[in-house]
């Protein structure tokens, strides 16, 4: 009898009736032919079978292990979270601002990937603004996992009441920007004083308009003011000292006003003392929302 080698990755070989076992995965070299003394084998004998499949190794899930609350770990994230949610705007607004002392350019509202094809730059506009909400979600569960849902930040359906404020605090906030605008005259034409101009753009601009001081109000709000002074409250902070960190954290990133930023002051004074005061974060986000709008609104529109 004579056996060959062969690769067969699903069958293994085996010996006849009354033939010593070989060792497993042995198959015959080429050439070899069984000992006479063997006992001959069956005509119909298969010397290869189908291998058992080898059993998987159980998979040993990643254990979990939680961690203990504590104000240390509290700390860490809080910084964190401001890390990564304020750095990217700050640093934009640092690049805006450079920008604009350098080549001496006003305040770009509005991105330009396609400006010889105003639609297509709306679209692009909009999905380039997006990321700006990314750590919304986030930080939202992170202050749901220690006790504070959406719902204990204010952020439920809006009673007549909620409408009402948001709305005054916008008016508020428009009323002594226009106090400071007035005082901002003699600055008007100083390459320290960076200002939006008006917009010579297509009316459905109002679209991306209203998208993008949607997203910011929402962005910005849920970060400094309901994560931030939920956060600040928890570890201990008084309301005054947890303001004017929120406060300055909010203006850093509005730096590419220059001496300008002086005007977002008002505003984040009247929303933060509104939610410290009333825990509903559905008036500062209107409220910033319609700001955002009425701003943009008139660039757009008024020609």
């Amino acid at each position: 009898m004579h056996y060959v080698r062969m690769r067969r990755n699903d069958r293994v070989w085996r010996p006849a009736p009354g033939w010593p076992d070989t060792p497993p995965g042995w198959v015959p070299p080429p050439g070899w032919q069984p000992p006479a003394e063997w006992p001959a084998a069956p005509a119909d004998w298969d010397f290869w079978q189908p291998s058992e499949p080898r059993a998987a190794a159980p998979r040993v899930p990643t254990p979990i292990v939680p961690a203990e609350l504590t104000r240390d770990s509290l700390v860490r994230e809080t910084r964190l979270v401001m890390i990564a949610a304020l750095f990217p705007w700050i640093v934009s607004a640092v690049i805006v601002l450079a920008v604009h002392l350098d080549i001496d350019n006003s305040l770009t509202q509005l991105p330009t990937f396609t400006p010889h094809q105003p639609a297509l730059n709306v679209v692009l506009g909009l999905l380039s603004y997006m990321p700006t909400a990314a750590v919304v979600p986030l930080v939202l569960f992170l202050l749901t996992r220690t006790g504070q849902p959406p719902s204990s930040l204010g952020l439920t359906r809006m009673k007549w009441a909620d409408f009402g404020t948001g709305v005054g605090l916008a008016a508020a906030a428009f009323g002594c920007e226009l106090l400071i605008a007035i005082a901002f005259a003699p600055l008007a034409h100083s390459r320290l004083l960076n200002t939006a101009k008006v917009l010579h753009v297509p009316a459905y601009y109002v679209i991306f308009a209203i998208s993008m001081s949607l997203i910011t109000a929402v962005a910005e709000e849920v970060c400094v003011n309901g994560y931030l002074i939920t956060r600040l409250d928890q570890l201990g902070w008084s309301p005054t000292s947890a303001f004017w960190l929120s406060l300055a954290l909010r203006t850093s990133y509005h730096v590419y006003y220059g001496i300008g930023i002086v005007f977002t002051l008002p505003f984040g004074y009247f929303v933060t003392r509104s939610f410290q005061k009333h825990r509903k974060l559905s008036r500062p986000i209107l409220a910033h929302f319609l700001f955002d709008t009425t701003a943009f609104l008139i660039a757009i529109l008024v020609h």
